[in-house]
């Protein structure tokens, strides 16, 4: 990437206007453009919408003109997600940083959180070791922390890029004291606090083998498809953490994941049949699917 750069804001403006034409004629939303400018150059929406920039002399970015065409070229032709463009997306109070290294934060995975901080505050669970499996970019480990604030998070990931990521975020957002990070399987990082984990939270590869390929362009081609694929049924991981999980939280402790539509009644009893859980409840997202599953460990 490119030092500060400085363009006109006649050079701003036609570019702006050609790229809201390619973005109409390749079904790409046209918001995306302004979405893009907000996040390179200093330009704000009611600026971008009034077309009062046309007349600024330096308007900064970190990308070279050809340089951001190229990569706005790349969005229409190979379908590159907007927000690794960016580098950043929002997801709840946070600006986070992404790459292709990790998914990108979807709005309904902020549910997680709401259901575990009520959880948590239903339970007496809103201290001690919580952890965060699969954590990617970070962001449900930052949420966690955001909000409980007595709790100590451990974020874990396979992936050394999307560790370096996740590190990232927790630095610039305040949280690197609070949230620790580990590289490794699920839970095996984790090993010298079994049994004192008072809650976990996992959004894990959910999507059977055979489905993530049918996936739109931007994920199939552009996010990590180890993030994605979760075996022949979607649900390897998921039995994964239900099988071993037990070992880990406390009398009490909450877990808690994210998983596919569809996948609601499955899951529920493998939580049944494992026979460590109780209170097993299934919670629907904002567009009515049933997506998260939250038990907690037998007393």
């Amino acid at each position: 990437m490119a030092k500060q750069q400085s363009f006109t804001g006649m050079e701003v403006w036609q570019w702006r206007n050609q790229a809201l034409k390619d973005a109409l004629s390749t079904d790409i939303s046209p918001v995306e453009v302004d979405w893009l400018l907000q996040e390179i150059t200093e330009l704000d929406r009611l600026t971008l919408r009034l077309e009062s920039f046309k007349n600024l002399n330096h308007i900064q970015t970190q990308f070279s003109l050809s340089e951001l065409d190229q990569l706005w070229q790349r969005r229409l032709q190979e379908r590159l997600p907007i927000q690794y463009i960016a580098g950043v997306t929002p997801w709840r109070k946070f600006k986070l940083a992404v790459s292709s290294a990790v998914l990108i934060p979807r709005p309904e995975t902020e549910i997680l959180i709401d259901l575990a901080v009520n959880a948590a505050e239903s339970k007496g669970l809103q201290s001690g070791h919580w952890a965060d499996l699969g954590t990617g970019s970070g962001a449900i480990a930052l949420g966690l922390a955001e909000v409980l604030t007595n709790a100590t998070i451990h974020a874990v990931d396979v992936s050394a890029e999307a560790l370096e990521v996740a590190k990232t975020n927790a630095e610039s957002l305040g949280f690197g004291e609070q949230v620790k990070f580990y590289q490794g399987n699920w839970w095996k990082p984790l090993e010298f606090l079994q049994g004192q984990f008072s809650g976990m939270v996992s959004n894990p590869p959910y999507i059977p083998s055979d489905t993530v390929l049918t996936l739109q362009p931007e994920v199939v081609k552009h996010e990590p498809h180890l993030a994605l694929d979760g075996g022949v049924d979607g649900l390897d991981y998921i039995r994964h953490l239900i099988a071993v999980a037990p070992d880990y939280l406390r009398p009490g402790g909450m877990w808690l994941i994210e998983m596919m539509a569809g996948q609601a009644e499955t899951v529920r009893e493998l939580l049944e049949k494992n026979g460590n859980y109780s209170d097993i409840s299934i919670h629907a997202d904002l567009a009515g699917i049933e997506r998260f599953a939250i038990a907690y460990v037998n007393m």
